[in-house]
């Protein structure tokens, strides 16, 4: 396992966070490094979990950055001087990038290394991650813990017959005639691989995770110089629930941004927060988290709506000087509150899972 380097990325957000302290507890002898990309944008929340982090691991958490001392000061504002003041968005990620994947594959180097993502259980996405060959990532919380280059590669129809035999090597003294069935079975428009996955994990998770890494064996990904993996037995599948959990019973807490703060519109009270971490300004919010900016950190906001100046806006169609007009204001937060009393009566009241799509695409929730 020394061969290999194990690394975490830290968000500021929830899911990295628990899933640091769930492999440190679960795993201890995985030697991970922690680091965290600093874009010198964040909230004073993210810096603080970081250093409760540290604290609750027993390790120091690497600060990575894209530009040492700048003229233009902080990393984001070195880069959006380069790109003339063209602000990034969904379609130009340019921060994702710079900010994030750029110093993070300068920190690894061409090390092989095991890149750990907190993507849960729940969520169905894939990271927006580095491909560089000697980086390979795993996503523990999920039942299928390897990535969709991977699970591409071993269930390829060219590659049914070595797969056929490892498999058979496998399960030669089970009983798993089943899988290997489903092993043999073409991928097809009308079995496709997705199908052809879950019919495989269902078939036992365990099994499919020694097959995945008896075939990456023979190829050049990091994981095929070690011996052994000890998350082949890992069947856990962790949902925002358990993150929750983790995040409290290791006395971390969750960051201050998530909790809920009142609101009044209409002589009605509802709730708001922020839902994820990165960027205060992070295009990817939603217009009540900016609203939410707007009305409890102002100077930020303020900062926000400066960056407007050259005419590239955060929000597409939208000025954040028009957003926060009363009337638009008073309109956002009727939206909301129609939202939170139509959700509130669910199983979890928690304004998080309210606010929460179940699909964070933000930057700090990108890769790491």
């Amino acid at each position: 396992m020394n061969k290999i380097r194990h690394v975490l990325g830290i968000s500021g957000g929830k899911d990295s966070a628990a899933l640091a302290i769930y492999l440190s507890e679960k795993y201890p002898n995985l030697d991970i490094e922690y680091y965290f990309c600093d874009t010198g944008k964040e909230l004073d929340e993210t810096y603080i979990l970081v250093e409760k982090l540290e604290t609750v691991l027993n390790k120091k958490i690497v600060h990575l950055k894209s530009v040492g001392n700048s003229p233009a000061g902080t990393p984001f504002d070195h880069f959006l001087e380069i790109f003339g003041g063209y602000l990034p968005s969904s379609q130009a990620r340019w921060c994702t990038r710079k900010l994030k994947l750029e110093p993070f594959e300068k920190y690894v180097g061409d090390d092989l290394v095991v890149s750990y993502v907190g993507i849960r259980g729940d969520e169905d996405r894939e990271a927006y991650i580095s491909h560089k060959p000697n980086i390979q990532s795993i996503f523990p919380f999920r039942r299928n813990i390897w990535s969709e280059d991977v699970i591409s590669k071993v269930l390829n129809n060219l590659n049914i017959a070595p797969i056929t035999e490892i498999y058979s090597k496998i399960v030669a003294s089970t009983k798993l005639d089943a899988g290997i069935e489903i092993v043999r079975k073409k991928v097809t428009p009308e079995f496709n691989q997705d199908q052809k996955l879950i019919a495989l994990l269902e078939a036992g998770i365990e099994t499919f995770n020694q097959l995945v890494f008896e075939f990456l064996k023979t190829t050049d990904y990091p994981l095929s110089i070690v011996e052994d993996y000890p998350l082949l037995d890992n069947t856990d599948v962790l949902v925002k629930d358990d993150i929750f959990r983790i995040m409290e019973e290791s006395g971390v807490g969750l960051p201050d941004y998530y909790n809920p703060i009142e609101f009044e519109v209409n002589g009605e009270k509802g709730q708001y927060s922020r839902t994820r971490s990165g960027c205060f300004f992070c295009f990817f919010q939603q217009k009540i988290e900016w609203i939410w900016l707007y009305e409890q950190h102002p100077d930020l906001f303020n900062k926000a709506m400066h960056y407007e100046k050259d005419g590239y806006t955060w929000i597409q169609g939208e000025r954040l000087e028009d957003l926060i007009k009363p009337v638009r204001i008073k309109l956002i937060k009727e939206d909301q509150l129609k939202r939170f009393l139509q959700l509130s009566n669910k199983k979890s009241n928690r304004l998080v899972d309210i606010l929460d799509n179940g699909n964070e695409t933000g930057c700090a929730a990108c890769f790491i």
